[in-house]
């Protein structure tokens, strides 16, 4: 959906006009207010066919500003500040926010104190007069974000050697600050994050700020282009800042222990030309800026955090895959920052088009650098899609993740099963056609959000044609559809299938 425009600075005169509209209906609308009032918080949510909690309804946020700070130990809560702008889509007598893990010590409402309760993982906001529809608003949550998992509810907060990162994917950002946490709603952030000395603090976006003070440094840092929570990212430990040029002038800037600098260095240098093959693949890199966090912990994925792409250090170090494998794990959380973060899922169920996408520029990448063929890994993955379609459901219509288990979307269905839907439409319409879409596609929808049916509507307009028949059967059918141009490609049985390389939770 298009980005909320951020919000006027002249806030108190909104807040006068909602105290007058509420005075006009004090005197009809009394005992419905009673009764609201005292209802007891209720979870909500945005309906998403995934995740049927996860959001919530009545507004739009347009920016966040997060403030954290860390005592210096990764097992102690961090004392944390979330200011939520956004405007209202309802009239709202009440907000509710996502926030499933921290303490919260007040909650202010356009700078007047609010009631505030929790509602399963929905911190329920009550402001002291109604919030009337197409109104701007302030929320201010006063809280705490704990880094230590409760009840083996993982993510949010990863703890590393020496401090802290952020995977939030896929619906655990709430875990670290209060948000509306669905990829739909997406915002600018600011980050404010106080450190002790010697430690160094990098989030998305670009620095604005330094400031040092008695001991501790707080940084401040900004996005210039909306972004998910689920994409947030927060890096404190003893971290040394590398900084390149990439394209255009293009500021590239890494984080990495200290400890472990020149060793990863000979890998940090490719990302300048990786970003130039994207961009000839799809255009222009959509961000103000790109770099790899280099966490020393072991999570068992990557994550492509904008702006800041989360990478596992011993992927690098420990010598366990080949040196092309490696790179094109790069170049797939790269690829990424065109599609899932600048063109974002609208809900959980188009996830294929980031991860179909992503993989299917992995596969490419290592068959143009590493003489790695497309055609031999995606008959493979032919031949094991019917299996991952039955495990997992068909690219488009991913099977609910397993209670306990939310990142259990991410199976081989939306990796390889959803880059082989790409490779058959490029079967289907040919090289220029496909290419075309694809740079259309990121082009069209940038710093917004998409649906699976405009990615329909999109190649049928690129190819001339209705194109809607034949990608159904390939994006929800229960079997793989016949391969244009291989005839002769077969299905395998389940257990021969291969796994998915695309370094996320399976």
């Amino acid at each position: 959906m298009p980005h909320t425009p951020h919000p006027p600075a002249s806030r108190p005169r909104v807040r006068a006009r909602r105290r007058l509209r509420a005075a006009a209906l004090l005197a009809s609308a009394v005992s419905v207010c009673l009764v609201a009032a005292s209802a007891p918080p209720t979870p909500l949510g945005v309906g998403d066919r995934l995740f049927p909690h996860l959001g919530n309804p009545g507004y739009d946020v347009a920016a966040y500003d997060l403030s954290f700070t860390y005592s210096g130990s990764n097992s102690e809560p961090l004392r944390a500040v979330t200011t939520i702008d956004a405007r209202t889509t309802a009239d709202l007598e009440r907000i509710n926010l996502d926030f499933a893990h921290g303490k919260v010590d007040s909650v202010e409402v356009d700078g007047e104190p609010a009631g505030f309760a929790a509602a399963d993982e929905d911190l329920v906001v009550t402001p002291g007069s109604p919030l009337g529809e197409g109104e701007w608003t302030r929320i201010t949550v006063r809280h705490t974000s704990d880094p230590v998992s409760s009840n083996g509810r993982e993510g949010g907060w990863v703890r590393t050697a020496d401090g802290l990162a952020m995977a939030n994917q896929a619906d655990v950002a709430h875990l670290v600050f209060p948000c509306n946490d669905h990829p739909s709603d997406k915002a600018s952030f600011t980050f404010r994050v106080t450190a002790p000395e010697g430690l160094t603090a990098v989030a998305n976006g670009l620095p604005t700020g330094v400031d040092r003070t008695g001991g501790s440094t707080t940084w401040t840092y900004r996005t210039a282009h909306p972004m998910a929570t689920e994409l947030a990212q927060v890096s404190i430990g003893r971290s040394t800042v590398l900084h390149r040029t990439g394209p255009h002038g293009l500021p590239v800037r890494d984080v990495v222990p200290t400890e472990h600098r020149a060793a990863l260095e000979p890998w940090l240098a490719k990302t300048p030309g990786q970003i130039a093959w994207m961009e000839e693949k799809v255009g222009r890199y959509p961000f103000d800026t790109y770099g790899l966090l280099m966490a020393d912990a072991t999570t068992g994925f990557q994550l492509e955090t904008q702006t800041l792409s989360l990478f596992e250090r011993e992927l690098f170090t420990d010598h366990v895959y080949p040196k092309w494998y490696v790179e094109s794990i790069m170049v797939h959380e790269l690829a990424h920052q065109w599609f899932g973060n600048s063109v974002g899922p609208a809900t959980w169920s188009d996830l294929w088009l980031n991860e179909g996408h992503a993989t299917w520029y992995e596969a490419l990448y290592a068959e143009e650098t590493a003489d790695e063929p497309v055609e031999a890994r995606m008959k493979a993955a032919y031949g094991a899609s019917d299996g991952w379609r039955a495990k997992g459901g068909p690219p488009a219509a991913p099977k609910p993740p397993t209670s306990g288990s939310k990142t259990g979307i991410f199976r081989e269905n939306v990796y390889d099963g959803a880059a082989l839907v790409l490779y058959a439409l490029r079967q289907e319409i040919g090289r220029p056609a496909f290419e075309r879409l694809e740079r259309t596609w990121v082009a069209r929808h940038r710093d917004g959000t998409a649906t699976t049916a405009d990615f329909v509507r999109l190649a049928s307009e690129t190819a001339g044609r209705d194109l809607g028949d034949f990608l159904h059967g390939w994006l929800y059918g229960e079997e793989t559809p016949p391969m244009p141009g291989h005839p002769d490609w077969k299905p395998i049985t389940a257990e021969r299938a291969p796994k998915a390389a695309a370094g996320k939770p399976q």
